[in-house]
């Protein structure tokens, strides 16, 4: 898919990341983090586990989750708002901190090395941020490890104070952040609320495949659809897909 109207890759001055299956692989963090929740949830009560786990569209003995559930693109908000009636026993404060507390635990696989090519990219003057519906402190826990949160102008989770994504806030308060122009940045991101946050922006739209939407479901979203992001440098440079 071709760059439709919005900005020409020569123009782009900065990209903003999702993180979670953009930066990092979303089914070997999430699927085990679900894990893990479901069970502390329910003090290791596999049937309950399993119950609920069927209510955030996560499949226990599968290990794996469908493509419309809640946890995919949605913030722990989301999350907690659909968990609430099948964990009466806690409050909804009590549930994201559970939520938050096995995400900075939950393992990160990076899709590419992420510090040479965050460096590849800084290199050429581009500024550089993540926006991400996990909260910020989970976020900043997971590029920390991964050690490239020193490599981003702008961090914000959906507690930051922007709002979440579909909504644009993230986005133009990065835009703020480094001085530039939306048009001048392009949106990277796995899922349709990365997109669509990213049209009302007024910014560049970069699908990529290495989360749980197909190219059919992003494509109709996006400017150009793309196998990951290491396939960012070359479309920067004018030479396709």
């Amino acid at each position: 898919m071709n760059i439709a109207e919005t900005a020409s890759a020569s123009s782009i001055k900065g990209l903003l990341f999702d993180k979670d299956g953009t930066l990092f692989d979303f089914a070997k963090t999430w699927e085990a983090w679900a894990n893990a929740c479901l069970l502390r949830l329910t003090q290791g009560d596999v049937a309950r586990a399993t119950v609920i786990g069927a209510a955030v569209g996560f499949d226990m003995a599968a290990g794996r989750f469908s493509k419309d559930s809640v946890v995919i693109a949605g913030t722990p908000g989301d999350v907690v708002a659909v968990l609430a009636s099948h964990v009466p026993e806690m409050s909804q404060a009590a549930l994201i901190d559970v939520l938050n507390e096995e995400a900075e635990n939950a393992p990160q696989s990076e899709v590419t090395p992420l510090v040479p090519f965050l460096q590849v990219l800084r290199a050429r003057g581009l500024a550089l941020g993540v926006a991400t519906n996990d909260a910020e402190v989970p976020a900043l826990a997971h590029l920390n490890k991964a050690g490239v949160a020193h490599l981003f102008d702008f961090i914000a989770g959906f507690d930051s104070g922007h709002g979440g994504k579909p909504g644009p806030g993230q986005l133009t308060a990065f835009a703020r952040s480094v001085g530039l122009d939306p048009s001048q940045i392009a949106m990277i991101g796995d899922s349709t609320h990365d997109l669509i946050a990213g049209k009302a922006a007024g910014m560049t739209r970069i699908a990529v495949l290495t989360g749980m939407a197909s190219a059919d479901d992003l494509a109709p979203h996006a400017d150009v659809v793309l196998p990951d992001i290491t396939h960012l440098p070359k479309w920067l440079d004018g030479q396709g897909d």
